[in-house]
């Protein structure tokens, strides 16, 4: 076998340099954004929408959203979110003011969104889903139990948490589904009944289209999720 010359050496090293050279070159473009452009590898921006703005308007370091979906976990949600309040004050000596909190009432909890005159007028309808009863007078509930600032919401009502700083979303969808249930007992319209609704919402509460899409537009605006039930 024919030993290789010391030109031949040379050639192949310059050769193997060469394509060194080459794929060195191929990684920087594909990392360039020109490069991601083109491939479409590009980072996810969700589109902002104006009824969406609110989202970015309630001041605080941290965000959190918590989702509720059931009688009982519309309960557990003031007490969770007292929890993380009360654990950043002793743990991080933070103050409420550092979190923009939100508390979504949908499906079965919505109603959790209404105010007391609403409940006094149609706590009757509203209980036939929710199978509630009033801690003080151990009745079918004519108030939100949630207002209530005794017993085993003292602490945590929804008083409470607003004078915190906690913010609500209402379920519309749901709103409407409530309000044709209603309609159809009482002989009214059902734009009437979500109207009144509407109007009698508890304090520091906005209705959004639907929970499930409030839940997942609180998250495109770094909201963390938290699910009470």
């Amino acid at each position: 076998m024919m030993k290789k010359t010391d030109d031949e050496k040379v050639q192949r090293r310059a050769v193997m340099a060469g394509m060194g050279a080459v794929v060195a070159g191929l990684a920087v473009t594909a990392a360039s954004p020109e490069a991601r452009a083109q491939t479409g590898a590009t980072s996810f921006q969700p589109a902002r929408h104006a009824d969406d703005a609110w989202f970015d308007q309630i001041p605080g370091n941290h965000r959190v959203f918590i989702d509720t979906s059931t009688v009982t976990g519309g309960q557990d949600a003031l007490r969770y979110g007292m929890n993380i309040l009360n654990a950043h004050e002793n743990a991080y000596a933070g103050a409420d003011k550092d979190y923009a909190m939100i508390v979504c009432y949908r499906h079965g909890s919505t109603a959790f969104g209404y105010g007391d005159a609403i409940w006094e007028k149609y706590g009757e309808l509203l209980n036939g889903r929710m199978q509630l009863t009033d801690p003080e007078t151990k009745e079918v509930p004519t108030r939100n139990i949630l207002n209530i600032a005794s017993g085993p919401f003292a602490r945590a009502s929804i008083p409470s948490m607003i004078e915190r700083g906690v913010h609500f979303a209402i379920c519309a969808t749901a709103t409407r589904g409530i309000a044709g249930m209603i309609a159809g007992s009482t002989g009214q319209e059902t734009d009437a009944v979500v109207a009144e609704i509407m109007a009698g919402a508890i304090p520091n509460a906005r209705f959004v289209p639907a929970g499930v899409m409030g839940m997942t537009r609180a998250q495109e605006y770094g909201y963390s999720l938290l699910y009470a039930g």
